[in-house]
């Protein structure tokens, strides 16, 4: 279940190496807002943020490859980060709308204020895109994401690939926030892979764990406490993204396991990629936020011009809504999986630095790979 190359994706990314800031992994410290300078021929398109506590992509990715995305498209962009906090969210959404945005895209901190925000839009007559994150119960008429079963389906491979010669390997699963869909999506494609080998004994599931809003924190003392109920006893761990792993690996140096146990991953962050470089994590998913970005300002374009038959063009595929009980139409673009071998493809495309990556002790291995 190896996925396909992502040599493809670097002539749509070439411009990105000229651009700093998508080269970094690092999150801005204040969250402020990226709104242009108000020259978008169309208009402004609103853009409302998560946080910056649990990931680093947000404010490193998303943020300037929305501002450059949306700007092609003639755009000005109003991008604002929520910093995790609901009321903070509804109130930028607020002044987005009374301000008149063309369009809403909305990156939910969960499904309930993203639902709110989409039909405070709606009543407005501004129409809403659900970006990366499904709002469950909502209204946005569409989605754009990466195809958030296959993650976890590249995940599950992942770890099946690396317990493949240890019969009744034991894991643990730690899973992201219940409240965000694309987590339960995540650990849906996990299951594809992974259930069939719990069945068969192939392997044994000690414990799957949520971790509500995707706490990095809370997710290490998590897994220490599950793994001493365990007899200090793993073999390989699901854990949902690279920040949920980073706190895994701090846990298992401490117990003389770090680089014995097999722990996936997600994002391609800096850290997550120097932890794969070591063999501490053993694999990342990364998604290309570019493809996402341009998908989400194509889309944007043709809705602020109510253009519904181009909208329909660019979003061919459907994301279910359990909570709402609806199809909403989608644009999935794929993830790609990244071990030791693979890192190279992700500097080269220019989402990490080379400088950033390959420091201190993951220098020699940076040569190793190729990486400079």
């Amino acid at each position: 279940m190896r996925t396909k190359t992502i040599g493809a994706v670097a002539v749509a990314l070439a411009g990105l190496l000229t651009l700093s800031a998508c080269g970094s992994n690092t999150t801005r410290d204040d969250g402020a807002t990226g709104g242009g300078s108000g020259g978008g021929a169309n208009g402004t398109v609103g853009v409302i943020l998560p946080e910056t506590a649990t990931s680093a992509r947000w404010e490193g990715f998303d943020r300037p490859m929305l501002q450059k995305a949306l700007s092609a498209q003639g755009f000005d962009a109003d991008i604002q980060n929520a910093q995790g906090d609901v009321q903070k969210f509804s109130s930028l959404a607020d002044g987005m709308i009374a301000k008149g945005v063309k369009v809403l895209l909305i990156a939910s901190i969960n499904s309930e204020v993203g639902s709110v925000v989409a039909s405070k839009a709606k009543k407005a007559g501004i129409p809403t895109i659900d970006y990366d994150r499904l709002n469950l119960g909502g209204s946005s008429d569409y989605y754009v994401s990466f195809d958030n079963v296959r993650v976890g389906q590249l995940q599950g491979q992942g770890l099946a690939d690396a317990l493949k010669d240890r019969q009744g390997a034991q894991v643990i699963e730690i899973e992201g926030a219940p409240t965000d869909n694309n987590a339960t999506l995540f650990a849906q494609g996990q299951r594809r892979v992974l259930q069939p080998l719990y069945d068969a004994g192939a392997l044994k599931l000690v414990h799957s764990q949520p971790i509500d809003g995707w706490d990095n924190q809370k997710g290490g003392q998590t897994f220490e406490q599950l793994l001493t109920g365990n007899g200090g006893k793993v073999d390989g761990v699901v854990a949902a993204n690279d920040g949920l792993a980073g706190a895994i690996i701090t846990v298992l140096k401490k117990n003389g396991l770090a680089g014995k146990v097999p722990v996936t991953g997600q994002d391609a962050t800096a850290e997550g990629l120097k932890a794969v470089l070591r063999g501490d994590q053993y694999m990342t998913v990364f998604k290309p936020i570019q493809d996402e970005a341009d998908a989400a300002a194509k889309l944007a374009a043709a809705l602020a011009k109510k253009d519904t038959a181009t909208a329909d063009s660019l979003a061919t595929a459907a994301s279910q809504d359990p909570k709402g009980k609806r199809e909403v139409k989608s644009v999935l673009l794929d993830p790609h999986s990244i071990t030791r071998t693979e890192v190279k493809q992700v500097v080269d495309l220019g989402y990490v630095k080379a400088s950033e990556l390959c420091s201190g002790d993951v220098g020699p291995l940076c040569v190793q790979q190729g990486i400079a």
